[in-house]
């Protein structure tokens, strides 16, 4: 069974509270247990994890290729525009990466234009809410399961 890891960085553990204009009222567990339900639908197994600390989420990332996770579904948050090392995290571990994002980054503030995930990212998913999530891991398990295993 094809594992893929979900993360999600800083602020979006407050998701149902935090400015639902923008993110919506759902919160994080609620998309975790919806993207999960899909993945199992696809024949995949879902890891969640959430962290506001770059430095957490680099040790995340770095398990994950330990544990054979075939896929990284990723909404850096804030990190998207400013995290080098999480950038350099995902290039060491040579993980296919799926970025998700809430809203749309394009539409929103100039400095949210610029993310460090795009170009090496199989896809970038934005702008539709919690169901970013679920075209993640549909992605992801497409992705996953035209890709040969190694070894």
């Amino acid at each position: 069974m094809t594992r893929l890891l979900l993360l999600n960085g800083p602020n979006l553990s407050l998701l149902g509270t935090r400015e639902p204009g923008i993110y919506g009222a759902d919160t994080l567990e609620s998309i975790e247990r919806r993207a999960a339900e899909c993945a199992r639908e696809a024949g995949c197994e879902l890891l969640c994890f959430q962290s506001n600390a770059e430095h957490v989420l680099l040790e995340r990332i770095h398990q994950a290729a330990v544990e054979g996770v075939g896929c990284l579904i990723f909404n850096p948050g804030a990190f998207t525009h400013t995290s080098v090392a999480l950038r350099d995290a995902v290039l060491a571990v040579q993980l296919p990466l799926i970025e998700v994002h809430l809203s749309n980054p394009h539409a929103r503030e100039p400095f949210r234009h610029r993310s460090y995930f795009s170009d090496i990212a199989l896809g970038v998913i934005s702008g539709f809410g919690a169901l970013g999530y679920e075209l993640a891991v549909r992605a992801a398990a497409h992705h996953a399961a035209r890709t040969p295993r190694a070894g």
